[in-house]
């Protein structure tokens, strides 16, 4: 399945979103990692764009990034891509193809769908970015324990993460009824045709 111009341009939008919510940034002085609404926009591309588009469009991000722009909290080159952020950044493109991958095999009809949206949001848009950012943050800053590593960059943040894995499922559920990715991105996949009219009608 080739590049589709409709999917290059709702790429480059939730880029521009990942940017954007990159500025609402709440630091909390005793760590490096500030609360942002980051995953919040790569749970909106993986979910609204699909697994190619929405790692395209984090992927974007962080290679600009990391060359040199100023598009992370308004700064740009690889000591932020690498910096002791580095492992949660790094992590959203994968976030953004894995629930890209999952959630057209979740039915996202009623209650229950909700739920299952928001279970596979919370889990990799949230929790696996934990993988690679705690052990990360650990790597830049040798001093820290696991215990203290965790009190710095993952327990603090669970309750926002939940609040905005909620926040994403109340949007991509109804979304992706009207549009889902194959129509919003102008892919011709059969498969992921098929996928998305099995898991409405299931």
């Amino acid at each position: 399945m080739k590049l589709t111009l409709r999917g290059i341009v709702f790429s480059a939008l939730f880029a521009a979103i990942l940017v954007l919510f990159s500025f609402v940034s709440i630091p909390l002085g005793f760590t490096p990692v500030p609360i942002t609404l980051q995953t919040l926009a790569v749970m909106l591309a993986g979910g609204l764009l699909g697994p190619r588009y929405g790692f395209l469009s984090m992927a974007l991000v962080v290679v600009l990034t990391a060359i040199g722009f100023p598009l992370l909290h308004g700064a740009g080159g690889l000591s932020i891509v690498l910096g002791p952020t580095g492992g949660f950044i790094m992590m959203f493109p994968f976030a953004a193809l894995l629930i890209g991958l999952v959630l057209p095999r979740i039915p996202m009809n009623g209650v229950l769908g909700y739920v299952s949206a928001f279970i596979v949001l919370e889990v990799l848009g949230s929790l696996l970015l934990y993988v690679s950012g705690v052990p990360w943050l650990m790597y830049k800053i040798p001093t820290l324990t696991f215990s203290k590593a965790m009190i710095s960059s993952c327990y603090p943040f669970l309750p926002g993460d939940a609040i905005k894995a909620a926040v994403a499922a109340l949007i991509i559920a109804p979304v992706r009824q009207v549009f889902p990715p194959h129509r919003l991105t102008g892919s011709v996949s059969r498969s992921m045709v098929q996928r998305e009219q099995d898991a409405q009608t299931s």
